[in-house]
């Protein structure tokens, strides 16, 4: 799938297009980029191997992928429809408010079967994410459940 190497190194939001929201947000924001650039596999087409730095931004509801190289010079930009992300993101939110609830006064097997939903509603998001990046940039399953967690804290308005 990706040549070895094949990773990110940085990760940086757009601030004219991402805007800052309230402390709690940024904090999950800082801990998606943070789990993303901890462990990745992340290749564009028509390269075999490198370290990649990734500028996001949102315009005209598409998210943009900005794609340089280690030295921050342009490899490629891609950009993807939200509108297809909405369900499922929509889904997780749901999904992530049952499992706090269900913390907070559930037994555990309560409290297990909301989090193998959850789980299964992740996984559905990183699935559309890898299919739609599918032939422009390579992810494995573990960067793309931490890439749509990282779209789901762009999305969350608090």
């Amino acid at each position: 799938m990706t040549g070895a190497g094949a990773r990110l190194v940085a990760i940086e939001l757009d601030e004219q297009s991402i805007a800052r929201t309230h402390a709690f947000i940024e904090a999950e924001r800082a801990v998606a980029i943070d789990d993303i650039l901890a462990d990745n596999s992340f290749l564009p087409a028509g390269r075999e191997s490198g370290a990649f730095r990734l500028h996001l931004a949102v315009r005209d509801g598409r998210l943009v992928f900005d794609v340089r190289d280690g030295e921050d010079r342009p490899v490629a930009a891609h950009h993807l429809a939200m509108r297809p992300f909405a369900g499922v993101v929509k889904d997780y939110f749901l999904i992530c408010e049952s499992y706090f609830a269900a913390v907070r006064t559930a037994g555990a097997a309560q409290i297990e079967a909301v989090d193998m939903g959850r789980r299964g509603v992740h996984d559905e998001g990183a699935t559309l994410l890898r299919d739609r990046l599918a032939g422009k940039i390579a992810l494995d399953h573990k960067t793309a459940r931490r890439l749509f967690t990282l779209l789901c804290a762009l999305r969350w308005k608090g």
